[in-house]
């Protein structure tokens, strides 16, 4: 009876050690940069060490027409990282579970959805510049631009890299906001003559600016933050904020309406919004959803507030899929080979 006893006794310290060591896997789809996915994770598994995340990670557009095509089958258990007018998108289609997680209450308003209880909550932003090589520029006689206008002018013939809309939500947010800005006659009719101009269409946000740094264009049409840091790094860059305005969008996270792992999907969107995340987003971005949290980024804007549009998000979800079916139909010939 006594070894009886013994026997079940150690058969349930055993199950209390597998349980106590069971992980909750999480399906995350993300347009997070590459490079920060291990970061983010091990941030977050200082925390919660009992959730595993397996990325999926692919540029805006690709994981949006993803998330979309797998609507009625959903995969993925959380996005974590991808453009605000995607998930309004999503939302649209019923696609997301609302929650309010924990922190909402110190978040910015313009970084968490309208609703009572809110279908995404806003991680950080960025916002658009030019990346100009000085080096190159100066070898080609290329005149500093400073207005979007001038990207247009026949002296930069070639000379210019900007991302795809349809796969880059940097380079969506480039779009909406000229349409936005000059109305859409006028902002079709300045995409016809940048285009001209246009060496390459990316897609990926960040690559214009990189190419820029490499010395591969003399001009990137990219966001930001990216260009204050290669700048940082020692890159020969000047970051142009273009004076007619610049175009932002903010990156949230939301969960995936169906998935039947609630608990550990809300976990880690309480963890998105916390002030350790938002000093991590910090990182990688100047702005960031929670007031106060954000340092100072040398050679980024400290009045970015006022150099950016009064960018109308709904608008842009709600015309996305007729804005990129335009700017294939006529500008798609110049895009690189999917990678």
């Amino acid at each position: 009876m006594l070894k009886s006893l013994r026997h079940s006794l150690a058969l349930g310290l055993c199950a209390l050690a597998v349980t106590a060591h069971a992980e909750t896997e999480l399906t995350v789809y993300t347009a997070v940069e590459a490079e920060d996915l291990q970061k983010y994770a091990q941030r977050f598994n200082e925390d919660h060490p009992d959730i595993k995340i397996n990325w999926v990670r692919d540029s805006t557009g690709v994981v949006t027409a993803r998330l979309l095509a797998e609507k009625n089958n959903p995969h993925a258990d959380v996005i974590w990282g991808l453009a605000g007018t995607s998930l309004l998108l999503l939302k649209g289609e019923g696609m997301l579970q609302p929650y309010a997680p924990k922190g909402l209450d110190k978040l910015s308003p313009k970084f968490r959805d309208k609703d009572a209880t809110p279908s995404w909550v806003g991680m950080d932003a960025w916002m658009a510049a030019i990346c100009v090589n000085t080096i190159e520029s100066d070898k080609l006689g290329l005149p500093m631009p400073t207005s979007w206008q001038d990207l247009t002018k026949p002296v930069y013939r070639d000379h210019v890299v900007m991302p795809n809309p349809n796969s880059s939500g940097t380079g969506f947010l480039d779009v909406s906001a000229w349409l936005q800005m000059m109305g859409e006659n006028a902002g079709w009719q300045y995409m016809d003559d940048l285009h001209q101009n246009i060496a390459r269409y990316t897609h990926s946000g960040s690559k214009p600016c990189k190419m820029a740094a490499a010395g591969e264009t003399p001009i990137g049409v990219s966001f930001a933050f990216r260009g204050a840091r290669l700048k940082q790094k020692g890159a020969p860059l000047e970051v142009v904020f273009p004076k007619e305005g610049l175009g932002w969008e903010v990156e949230a996270t939301a969960i995936v309406k169906g998935t039947k792992k609630m608990d550990a999907a809300k976990t880690l969107v309480d963890w998105s919004i916390s002030h350790k995340a938002m000093e991590m987003y910090n990182e990688g971005y100047a702005i960031v959803g929670m007031p106060g949290v954000a340092q100072p980024i040398e050679y980024f804007p400290a009045n970015a507030d006022e150099l950016i549009i009064d960018n109308d998000f709904g608008w842009a979800a709600s015309h996305r899929d007729a804005i990129l079916a335009e700017w294939q139909r006529r500008y798609d010939g110049k895009s690189e080979a999917a990678e």
